[in-house]
Formats: C-alpha cells, structure tokens, sequence
C-alpha cells in the first residue's frame, strides 16, 4: 500500500487551524486564535464548507460556531450526492427533555444571573424537575441513573460538560442555546408535557 503525498505541501493557512477545529465540533471565541482566524476568513470557510454540504453558522453575540449539514430542501445541484459527515440521530424522549429542562436553566441564567460567566446546574436540583415528567411511581434509583446517562449522551454533543465531580454540577454550553432557540423551547416543552405517562 502506498500513500501519495505531494512533493510540496501547499503553504501553511491559518484558516486551517479554525477548519480543524470546526471538523472537531463548537469552537468558542475562548479559542482565541482559532476564533481570530474563523473571523479573517469567515467568508473562505463559508465557501470551502459549503463544497462539501455543510453551512458555517457564526454567531459572534454568544462568541461560537459551528457547522451543520445543509438542509434537504438545500441539496440540489448534484449536493444530494454527497455523503452526510454528521449522521441525524433523533434525540429519544429523555435527552429531548433534558435539552428542554437546561434550556429553560440557561435562559433564567441569562434573566438572572449578572454575577457569574457560566450556567452551571446543579444534578440534585435538576432531579425534581426530571421527576416530574415521569410516572410517580418511578423508582428514583433508576431516574437519577438514566439523568446521568442522558447527560453524558449531551455531553457527546457538546451541549453540556461537567464542572465538578461533588457535588455533581454541569456546565450548560452556549451551543444548545443556538441550537435550541426560544422561539422552539415552549413547542418542544408542550409536546413532552403531552407524552408523560399517567
């Protein structure tokens, strides 16, 4: 097996450095030279993700992006023939509720909160509201361990990151707010209240 390399590699760009960490998931203007490079080439990045089906979503306000796939009604011109980069796996019932739960947290800390810079939640507080929307009956063994694996599947996504061990508190990323606005947040919060079990 042979691996062809060019003979010369083609000069070093700094937008490479924010088109890695993009690949890689959210990148947050804390990133601070990635982000610089994002905003002086915002307009090369957009071209070159959009080559292969993805669109640059840069919201300065909140100091994020990141990108997502092209919407169906986007892929024509030959783009529905590309592969998808990021698979669509629908969220289930548990971690669409907890998305709803830490975005009500993050808009209240964002209402509320003028001292502190992150929307840290505790996991003992956010248990009472999990609770209510099971069946009250429900052993609460088994509702706190299945909090816990809904927020480690968050955590994989990026919406949420552990902040400390004990007492167990998440951080709420600033990415589940763009990708929860309010305008969906009571819908989505109606629709759950509809599916709890009797």
């Amino acid at each position: 097996m042979t691996t062809a390399l060019p003979t010369d590699l083609p000069e070093f760009h700094e937008m490479g450095i924010a088109a890695v960490r993009l690949l890689q998931g959210v990148l947050y203007a804390d990133d601070k030279n990635a982000w610089e490079s994002l905003l002086s080439n915002e307009s090369e990045l957009t071209d070159y993700f959009t080559r292969i089906g993805l669109v640059l979503v840069v919201d300065q306000g909140d100091g994020l992006a990141y990108l997502r796939q092209l919407d169906d009604d986007q892929r024509t011109h030959g783009y529905d023939r590309l592969p998808r980069l990021f698979r669509r796996t629908p969220l289930g019932y548990d971690a669409t509720l907890l998305c709803v739960l830490l975005r009500d947290e993050y808009r209240r800390f964002e209402d509320e909160d003028l001292d502190n810079e992150r929307c840290v939640v505790d996991v003992d507080a956010m248990f009472d509201s999990w609770k209510s929307f099971f069946p009250a009956d429900e052993d609460e063994v088994r509702l706190r361990k299945k909090l816990g694996t809904t927020l480690k599947r968050l955590d994989e996504l990026k919406f949420v990151r552990r902040f400390q061990e004990k007492p167990e508190a998440w951080e709420v990323c600033r990415l589940l707010k763009a990708r929860l606005p309010l305008s969906e947040l009571e819908n989505l919060r109606q629709q759950l209240l509809a599916e709890v079990p009797a």
